[in-house]
């Protein structure tokens, strides 16, 4: 039998344990509901902006920066759209600054992996933009026998995701792209669900891809070629494509951190569960050795009594 002393002593180090996990499930619950009514009540302006996009885009026709101001990379529009060659692939990986979420990190950055391994297999680079200390810390271990570089790594926006932060990577995405140090760019990120579920999954940005018959005909309105455009149809693409990718970027995130969020929640709780069962069967343990001991104590009572007699 195990010592009374220690056995306690693991009692009141689960029981404090127990008290730390419960406490996080309760902040993450709290949190996951206001991230679950910010995903729900943002999908339906995102899925309304990409519908009007397409449909600007496809109006528009050809593109032309000839008559444009270009302050900055993201206000070049024209070669925004390019499609080129693909030679070298950025990839946008949302991750969290903390952990004790379960496996959420290790999904997303399992999902990398795997596709830059495929990026590679065809030949093709891969220059990573990391949102997050988790994704941060384990690929930079990770792509280092891999034809892969971290370009630019971000820790606010995971703490404070917003229209402001999310602009600042989409200005360094855009300097990449225009200045062709990228021909692609992909966010893998994670869809949530529920409460209880989340995906991972990779969503492509740029350059726009055209939709599929089956999605025209579902949405006859997105592919209406009949817009009029004031001051001009190009001055208006320059201001809607820096909108239109921040806000993919925006709901990126914001889907991440309430996956985060949920998968937090449901980790401390498994693990507040498990603390309880550890206490009990400690607790058995530690009844049972007492047990021992005073029954040894009355054997030895006994046999003294014995001898004396």
């Amino acid at each position: 039998m195990a010592n009374l002393k220690d056995i306690k002593n693991r009692i009141k180090s689960v029981e404090s344990t127990k008290k730390i996990t419960r406490a996080m499930k309760m902040v993450a619950a709290a949190k996951v509901k206001k991230a679950e009514s910010t995903v729900k009540a943002s999908r339906p302006f995102t899925a309304e902006l990409n519908g009007m996009f397409q449909k600007l885009l496809n109006s528009v026709g050809a593109y032309s920066a000839t008559t444009l101001k270009i302050k900055s990379a993201v206000d070049n529009y024209p070669e925004l759209l390019q499609t080129r060659e693909l030679k070298t692939a950025g990839m946008l990986v949302i991750t969290s600054n903390k952990g004790l979420a379960g496996a959420y990190n290790a999904n997303v950055v399992r999902k990398t992996l795997k596709a830059i391994q495929d990026y590679n297999a065809k030949g093709v680079h891969v220059i990573l933009f990391i949102i997050g200390q988790k994704g941060i810390s384990a690929l930079k271990r990770k792509v280092e026998n891999l034809d892969c570089e971290i370009a630019k790594t971000y820790l606010e926006v995971a703490n404070n995701p917003s229209g402001t932060t999310c602009s600042l990577v989409v200005e360094d995405l855009a300097e990449y792209f225009v200045n062709k140090k990228i021909d692609k760019i992909e966010i893998i990120t994670t869809r949530f669900k529920n409460m209880m579920s989340y995906f991972v999954e990779a969503w492509e940005v740029l350059p726009l891809q055209q939709p599929d018959e089956k999605e025209a005909k579902l949405h006859d309105n997105v592919i209406d070629p009949i817009m009029e455009f004031e001051p001009d149809m190009h001055n208006v693409l320059q201001k809607v494509v820096p909108m239109y990718i921040t806000n993919i970027i925006y709901q990126a995130v914001l889907e991440a951190q309430a996956s985060e969020l949920a998968s937090r929640m449901t980790a401390m709780s498994a693990a507040t569960t498990n603390a309880e069962k550890m206490i009990n069967t400690l607790s058995i343990e530690f009844n049972k050795s007492r047990q021992a001991a005073i029954t040894q104590e009355i054997v030895e009572v006994v046999s003294g009594a014995q001898q004396i007699s």
